[in-house]
């Protein structure tokens, strides 16, 4: 997939940089795709829920009267869950949502999604952005040019940039992360994948490195 590479102002530069298809032109599979952001979203949970049964609420625990002759119901004591105050039957505890999913199915899922990306020409490529000193607004100018103000997007760094992070962090919907931690929800959440020039560049030299 052959993809030109635009500058700051929206315009082409001349170069473009072919992404390979072993990553990008695969057929997706969207099931791994599924498995993959359903474990993202199920890290996320916090599982802190919890609710006290009839052992932990406070009360007397001596029965409220016999439990024959009174012509009522048989009751326990105040801690019942049949009372106010009482405790609760079957409720939620604290537990983890997040289950496991092997290696070669998460990298599965990344390149299913990147492929989604390629076919429905999602794709840009921008040259390096560098900025000396951390303004939004800059950034956010840069957006205007490249035509995505308003759209989701994921701008993929090779390396930490902490004036260009500050730059993009308080841009609506505009989420960045580096190359080494990207992951399936961020690429199928995104309405447009910006990658860098030397991200693209490092998508084809370590797929030449496999087939080496």
């Amino acid at each position: 997939m052959e993809v030109a590479v635009l500058n700051i102002q929206g315009k082409k530069t001349g170069r473009t940089v072919t992404l390979p298809e072993e990553i990008f032109g695969i057929e997706p599979n969207d099931h791994v795709i599924y498995l993959a952001v359903k474990q993202y979203l199920a890290a996320q949970r916090q599982g802190t829920h919890k609710v006290k049964t009839r052992m932990e609420v406070q009360g007397s625990s001596k029965k409220l009267h016999r439990q024959k002759g009174t012509g009522g119901s048989r009751k326990g004591n105040l801690r019942s869950p049949l009372f106010k105050g009482g405790g609760t039957i079957f409720g939620p505890k604290p537990h983890g949502y997040d289950f496991k999913l092997n290696r070669k199915v998460k990298d599965l899922a990344k390149m299913s999604a990147l492929a989604h990306k390629a076919k429905a020409n999602s794709i840009m490529v921008v040259e390096d952005i560098k900025i000396d000193t951390p303004k939004t607004k800059q950034f956010g100018e840069t957006l205007k040019s490249l035509e995505l103000a308003g759209k989701k997007v994921l701008f993929v760094l090779p390396e930490n940039d902490d004036n260009l992070y500050l730059s993009l962090r308080n841009m609506p919907k505009v989420e960045g992360t580096l190359l080494a931690d990207i992951n399936t929800y961020d690429i199928v959440n995104a309405d447009i994948l910006l990658l860098s020039e030397t991200v693209a560049k490092v998508f084809i030299e370590e797929t030449e490195e496999v087939k080496a």
